[in-house]
């Protein structure tokens, strides 16, 4: 199946512009004249010039044989523009059937696997476009240079063709095993770089539980089984030494020790320095490209072609999506932790949120705060327990059902109607306007020119882009809407008027403060103290909670300028 796959995307690139192979051969013909027109020359320049005492008709063989070389190099350049025509299109096919598949699995995507992907997708080009410059080069010099063995002295073909082919054989005969060794090196070296990255995102853990021998034991056995794959890939590699040794020397050696035949057979020492040059400025160079190129371009190509399209690192796609009944929330002894061996930054926690309810949330900075608003959101899932959304894990909840809105608000290039509507296409006329009025917009509108003119984000204040993002969810279909810290760049009566907005929208509206006025606002409060979680009404809160009443204090005494975080 991969295999076909495989086939499919490089007949594909091939086959796309048939015109651009026809001008790639065309190209590779005159590339190739040196080749072809190299033994002759020499052995003219040597025969018919030096040799017999006419020194300028050597240089004259010599200097055409310089002009092909000039001809060559032009033909170089077209051949490389050419190649990249035939390449790019195969990247383009590659990268598309990447995206596609991280955009199937959406959320659940594993996003550093899609970079990795990525990255390989860039080497599959690379290696595409080696390939076809050096099975390219080897055909056409190994057809160029038998012919002109050929016209030049067939008897030379013997000595040289046969070791060449057999050198061409043990090569391609090595090459499944050295793909085989390729592949087991690269999926060792994703591991060891698995393992270092997971063991430096918690060298603090390690060392805080006296964990440096365990880890640095399971770090090391990952990377001594690289260094066994490197070794086994070594041991292959080595076959391509064997190959050159037998297809690009020994023709060498033979014409040698087959010098005083050949001058028997009636060839003069021109043609035989003419066969030479044919084998050792052609014919080496060219094998020794083959080996090289494909022994590591290919084998790059196999292996990189393989993970994309076999589905090692591709995401896997997710359930559907499902619909909630209604915007009740319910949290059950839910624990989160930023690593397995961590402290728990939600710790058992129980809650529960009816539909329609307006929830603050406060408390210090690194509480926990945005934590929830994750796990409510389902952006993060829950070590343990359960978060529900009208009865439906939070991470599974279809996306329309909900919304979080961070402090960071993202407006993209576009118009303002089309960042408005982003996530409701077809909101009308009337409920635009509406969020407009209701986020004070409309300021922002007539110094854009109305709503259906480009807007740039970076001549946006971190403010405005804070209100389109808060009138883009406004227009959303989203019953719950997740608040968090999402007006800090706000001032107080901006704030209160996009909270009172979403309260008389309707739905659930949970509010992480940025201002201790957001709590007065709420319904509820959801005081986060450390292991200690309370909830209840303001009134209640400030007679019960220490830290909220201190809040509310310095609030109130204006020291605590503008932030509970």
């Amino acid at each position: 199946m991969r295999g076909g796959l495989v086939r499919i995307f490089l007949r594909r690139s091939l086959s796309r512009e048939p015109y651009r192979i026809a001008r790639l051969g065309a190209w590779s013909l005159a590339e190739v004249v040196p080749a072809f027109a190299g033994g002759h020359a020499v052995a003219r320049a040597v025969d018919d010039g030096f040799a017999a005492g006419r020194p300028g008709t050597g240089l004259a063989w010599l200097a055409l044989l310089a002009a092909s070389w000039l001809l060559a190099a032009v033909a170089a350049r077209q051949i490389l523009l050419n190649i990249a025509a035939v390449v790019e299109p195969f990247r383009d096919d590659l990268l598309t059937h990447v995206v596609s598949a991280a955009l199937r699995a959406g959320r659940d995507g594993d996003a550093a696997a899609v970079a990795r992907m990525n990255h390989q997708v860039e080497l599959a080009r690379d290696a595409f476009g080696a390939i076809i410059t050096v099975v390219r080069s080897f055909v056409f010099t190994l057809v160029s240079v038998a012919l002109g063995m050929l016209t030049l002295a067939p008897a030379v073909v013997p000595l040289v063709l046969p070791p060449v082919l057999l050198g061409l054989v043990l090569f391609l005969v090595s090459l499944p095993a050295l793909a085989r060794r390729q592949r087991d090196f690269i999926v060792a070296d994703e591991r060891t770089a698995s393992a270092v990255a997971v063991m430096a995102g918690g060298l603090r853990d390690v060392a805080a539980c006296g964990a440096e021998v365990r880890v640095a034991a399971t770090v090391g056995r990952q990377i001594g089984g690289q260094a066994r794959a490197a070794r086994a890939l070594a041991r292959v590699t080595a076959t391509r030494t064997l190959s050159l040794a037998v297809g690009g020397w020994l023709p060498v050696l033979l014409l040698l020790a087959g010098t005083p035949w050949l001058i028997d057979q009636g060839l003069t020492a021109g043609v035989v320095l003419g066969a030479l040059t044919y084998v050792m400025q052609s014919l080496t160079p060219a094998l020794s490209g083959l080996v090289q190129g494909l022994g590591v371009s290919g084998v790059r190509l196999a292996v990189t072609m393989e993970r994309i399209l076999g589905g090692a690192v591709r995401p896997e796609v997710p359930e559907p999506r499902r619909r909630p009944e209604g915007t009740g929330l319910k949290l059950s002894g839910v624990t989160f932790a930023y690593g397995p061996e961590a402290e728990p930054v939600i710790d058992g926690l129980d809650l529960v949120v009816p539909e329609g309810d307006h929830l603050a949330v406060v408390g210090p900075s690194g509480i926990g705060k945005s934590t929830l608003a994750g796990l409510v959101a389902g952006v993060l899932r829950p070590a343990e327990g359960s978060v529900l959304i009208g009865g439906v894990p939070a991470s599974e909840a279809h996306e329309a059902a909900r919304a979080l809105i961070p402090q960071e608000a993202y407006v993209f290039h576009g118009s303002l109607a089309d960042n408005l509507t982003y996530l409701a296409p077809e909101a009308p006329a009337g409920a635009v306007d509406e969020a407009v009025a209701a986020f004070g917009l409309a300021d922002l509108a007539q110094r854009f020119d109305g709503y259906h003119a480009e807007i740039d984000p970076a001549e946006l204040s971190a403010g405005e882009r804070q209100l389109i993002a808060l009138a883009r969810t406004y227009l959303s279909p989203a019953r719950l809407v997740v608040l968090d810290e999402a007006t800090c760049h706000l001032d107080p009566a901006a704030e209160a008027r996009a909270e009172a907005a979403f309260a008389a929208r309707g739905g659930t509206l949970i509010v992480v403060a940025h201002r201790i006025s957001s709590a007065l606002r709420a319904r509820r409060v959801l005081v986060m103290d450390g292991t200690r979680v309370l909830l209840g009404t303001h009134e209640d809160l400030v007679g019960t909670s220490p830290l909220y009443a201190d809040l509310v204090g310095l609030w109130a005494d204006h020291r605590l300028p503008h932030s509970l975080a």
